[in-house]
């Protein structure tokens, strides 16, 4: 069965950011999402929710895992004609699919998510925390505390909230792949807020695994170099930065959203049961510790 849920709600501190996360309809050239080979069911009979799911990489995510055999369900903010694409393009695959729009930075949202999910098919296998935002600032002291507390509330707050909300369902077997990002570990100086976040996430990755390892929940994560979305172009980077972007990568271009799929495909099926705990880099190269 597929449904649609819309479900708004005020998240204190209120920002907007009119061109944020972005449309993937509007951009040019287009990110390629499309699996790159056909699948093998190695999520067959499997429910997994991907986040940020509309566009970017997690359209490259949830199109894939529906290749492999998965239900999806595709959260994201606003963007509702890039978010029903994605459903259009997992059915393609024929899988099911739902999609559910609200904003995951508060706890109600990723509770009425998980509980949609749970009333729809029952089950809960991958829980994939993909969505975030940025804002480029070059000096600290233009960053204000409402952008602060927003970007920590949507892309680490949220995590938290969606695994509270999903635990009780989650069970032995089941995986949590969390997005992280190579600025973690670089430092980013146009990128502050998001690096820290990114930071905390690698942490909560680390510490999550010691907690549900032992209930036989794997929890692991993906950082991903720069990758061409909506994110950047839609105010995401500068425009000085977004001129070259991608370029100082050893590669010496931009990553495909469906060159950082696979790793999150790696690791919410049996192929990485003996991982937990553990960052995958699709980052065009660059060499980190960790």
């Amino acid at each position: 069965m597929s449904e649609q849920a819309t479900l708004s709600a005020d998240v204190r501190p209120p920002i907007h950011e009119d061109g944020l996360p972005g449309h993937e309809s509007t951009l040019e050239p287009k990110p390629e999402w499309q699996p790159r080979f056909p699948g093998s069911g190695r999520l067959k009979g499997k429910v997994a929710i991907v986040t940020g799911a509309d566009s970017g990489i997690g359209r490259a995510v949830a199109v894939l895992f529906a290749r492999e055999g998965a239900k999806v369900a595709i959260a994201y903010l606003s963007e509702d004609d890039d978010a029903a694409k994605t459903r259009t393009l997992c059915e393609a695959e024929g899988g099911e699919a739902l999609t559910f729009a609200g904003d995951l930075g508060d706890p109600e949202v990723g509770q009425a998510l998980v509980d949609l999910v749970i009333e729809t098919w029952g089950q809960l296998d991958v829980l994939v925390n993909n969505a975030g935002e940025q804002h480029p600032d070059k000096d600290i002291r233009d960053i204000t505390a409402a952008q602060l507390q927003r970007t920590f509330q949507t892309n680490i707050f949220s995590m938290f909230y969606l695994v509270q909300a999903a635990r009780e369902h989650l069970k032995a077997g089941a995986a949590i792949v969390n997005c992280t990002s190579v600025t973690m570990y670089q430092g980013e100086a146009e990128l502050l807020d998001y690096s820290s976040t990114k930071g905390a996430i690698t942490a909560f990755t680390r510490s999550l695994s010691e907690n549900l390892i032992g209930h036989g929940i794997r929890v692991n994560a993906v950082a991903p170099g720069p990758i061409w979305t909506p994110l950047n172009p839609s105010g995401g980077a500068s425009p000085e930065k977004l001129e070259h972007f991608g370029e100082k990568t050893p590669i010496g271009r931009p990553g495909q959203p469906n060159e950082v799929a696979p790793a999150f495909l790696f690791l919410a099926c049996e192929d990485s049961s003996y991982m937990s705990g553990q960052v995958l880099h699709p980052n065009g190269g660059t060499i980190v510790n960790g």
